[in-house]
């Protein structure tokens, strides 16, 4: 966590640095014009990607599909449109990465591998991409489980499955009738 705040107090200091640089051996106001006009392009492409990606994520969720690379998209745009806004050429650059399509798949796919899965895992004891139930009846022998067996007695029953959840309980009830009293 601290490499993290490192790094992010690290670009606005080598953003500073470089804004120094090229401002001794170029003009200043062509340095802030380029800062500038840097912003504004990609904010307005972020803008456009950004609603690109909502329609994307519409369609997705119209067809009953999960949007997953669409909302992962969408936190890049969230997260460009912040490097764009603050000033500086390094931050407009990684802005830019997050704002272009092209550049912006290969984020994405690092990020899910990296990040995603591993923290869903880590969250769900591996539901996300292991121990997935597929059908059938615990403990039958039908159908396929690719998790941990349930049921432990030697029938395959047991009152309690493993998951924290007793087994369904049939109930009697007896019907009142209201107009009566």
């Amino acid at each position: 966590m601290l490499r993290l705040i490192g790094l992010l107090l690290l670009i606005p200091l080598l953003d500073a640095i470089l804004l120094v640089v090229f401002g001794w051996y170029f003009n200043w106001v062509l340095v802030v014009l380029v800062v500038v006009l840097s912003a504004l392009i990609g904010l307005l492409l972020a803008r456009a990607e950004g609603r690109h990606t909502l329609r994307k994520i519409q369609r997705r969720a119209a067809k009953g599909e999960p949007p997953t690379n669409e909302l992962i998209d969408g936190a890049l745009l969230l997260v460009a449109g912040a490097f764009l806004l603050t000033p500086g050429l390094i931050t407009d650059a990684i802005g830019l990465l997050f704002v272009i399509p092209v550049t912006r798949y290969p984020f994405r796919v690092l990020l899910k591998k990296y990040v995603l899965v591993p923290y869903a895992d880590e969250k769900t004891g591996g539901f996300v991409t292991g121990n997935v139930y597929i059908g059938g009846f615990p403990g039958n022998g039908e159908g396929g489980q690719s998790g941990p067996s349930v049921g432990g007695g030697p029938d395959g029953a047991d009152p309690d499955n493993g998951n924290g959840f007793d087994d369904a309980q049939d109930v009697d009830f007896e019907e009142v009738d209201d107009r009566d009293r």
